[in-house]
């Protein structure tokens, strides 16, 4: 029988090396067997199936709706409100630090500080908090045009943004846009890209890994909001995993650069943003370990 790398499974199937080698480890390809520190694939192994969609919710999403009902301190839900808010506002640019935010979300304050504090910085992790409440008491609905939009209208309520009259909360870009120097799509488009998005994402009843990053490159480069994209995009990542029992993710300061490779790089070379996602996947697991989650 003539045998595979993981390196060939994975482009003979559009798929990073570490989901391969994943798939191999969990034995969900046939025939597949270990030499040292070497996988061997069958030629003819197939790509393993998605599994079905599953009803029950699962026990990640079950204890973070628990302690947000509980108003729990120091436990999944506590960690997750500040580590989220934190590393996906400092991307954007945010200087409160982790102790600032995590004062903010346990005492309503910023602590002691000899600087000067930008106002939507604090307003922004306040809105913050909030979308990750909106998130966790919606994770299972359908994603919609009014639900990403009332996502943006959560997290930029109340900053100065909000109060210009070209800038419009809650709503689709009125001027065009640009990210990392990359031209985004036009105003006058947004509405019907970001509807041909949702309808081809919704199609399915389940998402792979690999369809919730797709979703989430492709939201990034139609960018649809005046500001604020990223922080909406990674939320919705986050309620992606939870909807379809993947283990969500953090992007930190450390998986910056890498994170926005995999964005510029994604179908040329997905395994890019797939293993940095997948590296910060595993931070997360290490979390729900320490929290005795089942994952």
């Amino acid at each position: 029988m003539e045998f595979i790398s993981v390196s060939q499974f994975a482009e003979k199937f559009g798929i990073s090396e570490r989901t391969a080698r994943n798939y191999c480890a969990s034995e969900k390809i046939e025939g597949a067997f270990l030499t040292g520190k070497t996988w061997n694939i069958p030629a003819d192994a197939i790509l393993p199936e998605r599994k079905t969609l599953r009803t029950k919710i699962s026990p990640l999403l079950y204890a973070l709706r628990e302690q947000k009902a509980s108003k729990l301190k120091g436990g999944i839900y506590h960690r997750t409100q500040i580590d989220l808010t934190y590393n996906s506002n400092h991307i954007e640019g945010s200087r409160l630090t982790h102790d600032q935010t995590r004062y903010i979300f346990e005492m309503n304050t910023i602590g002691i500080t000899d600087e000067a504090i930008n106002v939507d910085d604090v307003v922004e992790t306040v809105n913050h908090f909030r979308c990750i409440d909106y998130i966790i008491d919606h994770a299972e609905e359908k994603l919609t045009e009014e639900f990403i939009k009332q996502l943006h209208l959560l997290l930029k309520t109340g900053t100065s943004d909000s109060r210009k009259d070209w800038f419009v909360v809650g709503e689709y870009k009125r001027l065009p846009n640009e990210v990392g120097g990359m031209e985004t799509t036009q105003p006058e488009d947004v509405h019907r890209e970001m509807k041909a998005l949702l309808k081809s994402y919704n199609i399915q009843k389940a998402h792979s890994f690999e369809d919730i990053l797709d979703f989430h490159v492709r939201f990034e480069t139609i960018h649809p909001f005046q500001d604020g994209n990223g922080r909406v995009g990674r939320l919705l990542m986050f309620k992606e995993c939870l909807a379809n029992h993947h283990v969500p993710f953090i992007i930190t300061d450390e998986l910056k650069m890498f994170y926005y490779r995999g964005l510029r790089e994604w179908g040329n070379t997905n395994g890019y943003l797939t293993d940095t996602c997948l590296t910060a996947q595993d931070s997360y697991k290490a979390l729900l370990d320490y929290f005795k989650i089942r994952y």
